[in-house]
């Protein structure tokens, strides 16, 4: 059940990283034009995107060190 949560778990995010792959060039675009325009709501979008993608490596990385160090504590008190 773990390993096939595991599989869907990361099929999602692989899934989900090769759309943000094209955000860059867009994003700057969008920038540039928000500040010819003064729109604040293309500016809170985009500063939301950004936080968001800024977010998934370091909850990805959290995920490994906490199953890591949990298998690692698990072990130590069973010997």
């Amino acid at each position: 059940m773990k390993t096939r949560l595991l599989i869907i778990t990361l099929a999602l995010t692989l899934l989900t990283a090769l759309e943000s792959l094209a955000q860059c060039a867009m994003c700057k675009a969008t920038a540039e034009s928000a500040t010819e325009h003064v729109d604040k709501g293309i500016g809170e979008g985009l500063n939301a995107g950004i936080v968001y993608l800024m977010m998934i490596p370091y909850v990805l990385l959290a995920t490994v060190g906490l199953v890591f160090f949990r298998k690692k504590i698990i072990a130590m008190f069973r010997s």
